[in-house]
C-alpha cells in the first residue's frame, strides 16, 4: 500500500528546486517547514539540505528532491508549492487547504 505524498509540487517548483540544488555544493533538496509568526500565525520556512534526515518526508518529482520536517506535515498535507516570477515577487508559494485565513504579503 502507497503512502500519501504531504505535499504535491509543480513542473515550475521542481525546476527551481533543481535550479537550486545545482547551484550548491553537496545540495540533495530542500526542506519545508512551519514556523509561528506572519499575519495567519504561521510561517513557512524553506532550508538547503546538505544531510537528509531520516524522519522527514521526501517527496521527488523528476529529480527535485523537497523534504518536510515531521512537525510540519500535519499542517502542509495537502499543500501545493509552486514557484512564481513575475515583476513584484520572485519565490515559492504554497497553495494550503488547512489555512484558514492569509493576507497578500506571503507570510
Amino acid at each position: 500500500m502507497g503512502r500519501f505524498a504531504v505535499i504535491t509540487m509543480t513542473e515550475k517548483a521542481a525546476d527551481r528546486v533543481r535550479e537550486i540544488v545545482a547551484a550548491r555544493d553537496n545540495a540533495h533538496g530542500i526542506r519545508l517547514g512551519i514556523k509561528k509568526g506572519g499575519c495567519a500565525g504561521m510561517e513557512y520556512t524553506v532550508d538547503l539540505v546538505t544531510e537528509p534526515i531520516t524522519k522527514d518526508d521526501h517527496i521527488e518529482r523528476d529529480g527535485a528532491h523537497v523534504y518536510v520536517a515531521p512537525e510540519a506535515a500535519l499542517f502542509l498535507f495537502g499543500t501545493e508549492m509552486d514557484f512564481e516570477q513575475t515583476t513584484l515577487r520572485t519565490g515559492f508559494t504554497f497553495k494550503n487547504p488547512n489555512q484558514s485565513s492569509a493576507c497578500g504579503c506571503g507570510e
